[in-house]
């Protein structure tokens, strides 16, 4: 499977805070630094796909290690057996950018490729990141969905849609799970809870919620060309 042709995007140290983070950020116990990958991780996916699901960030000791978006992570091993389930992949476990997964019909990425203190970029850091999503984006020539988990993820879309003016104003559109928009000359965005740890053990999102909002978007792209 393929990442977006993004030449700068792994030597890229344009966001003081999160390169200090990486340099200095302990690896998990029982795992050392060269184990991690340790800088922007790129997207993954099928360069044809008409769906791309949209994260935050890495997570510490997910994707910064593994080198792949939701992998070595809670949200991943959530999420990759219901995106098995719902088509979009080819097994419904993932370990590490070697064992072998592939991604029918979809795209991973997150619109910040430096794991950041906390989880938590800030504005700054989405508006450098923002060129990466835009050439990732741009270069999936059949996407139609914009699957966006949880609300800064969401937003950051948003923000790369007024930048393109295909929206207005980003309070016309507000965050909630399962709540979609369409933009004249670009992709529906839809709207869904994140599928962190915190939100599957408070039960804001569960499998069957996930699933369902996994089979709608699949409704939404066969009947685009139905």
């Amino acid at each position: 499977m393929l990442a977006a042709d993004l030449p700068e995007l792994l030597t890229c140290r344009a966001c003081p805070r999160l390169a200090a983070y990486i340099d200095q950020l302990p690896p998990k116990k029982g795992r050392s630094r060269t184990e991690y990958w340790n800088r922007p991780v790129p997207g993954f996916g099928d360069p044809l796909a008409r769906v791309c699901l949209l994260g935050l960030a890495p997570g510490a000791h997910g994707a910064n290690r593994t080198g792949r978006p939701f992998t070595g992570d809670g949200a991943g091993d959530f999420m990759y057996p219901l995106l098995h389930q719902a088509g979009f992949s080819n097994q419904p476990g993932v370990e590490s950018i070697q064992d072998g997964l592939e991604l029918h019909d979809l795209y991973l990425t997150n619109a910040v490729k430096c794991v950041p203190p906390g989880n938590l970029p800030t504005a700054a850091e989405f508006q450098t990141c923002q060129r990466f999503l835009r050439e990732e984006l741009e270069s999936l020539p059949r996407l139609e969905v914009v699957l966006a988990l949880g609300q800064a993820a969401f937003l950051s879309y948003l923000r790369l849609c007024r930048d393109q003016n295909l929206v207005k104003r980003l309070s016309d559109h507000l965050f909630a799970h399962g709540r979609s928009y369409r933009f004249p000359g670009g992709p529906i965005l839809v709207a869904s809870y994140h599928t962190s740890r915190y939100n599957i053990q408070t039960g804001r999102l569960n499998r069957q919620m996930f699933l369902d909002l996994l089979l709608e978007v699949r409704a939404l792209i066969e009947g685009e060309n139905g």
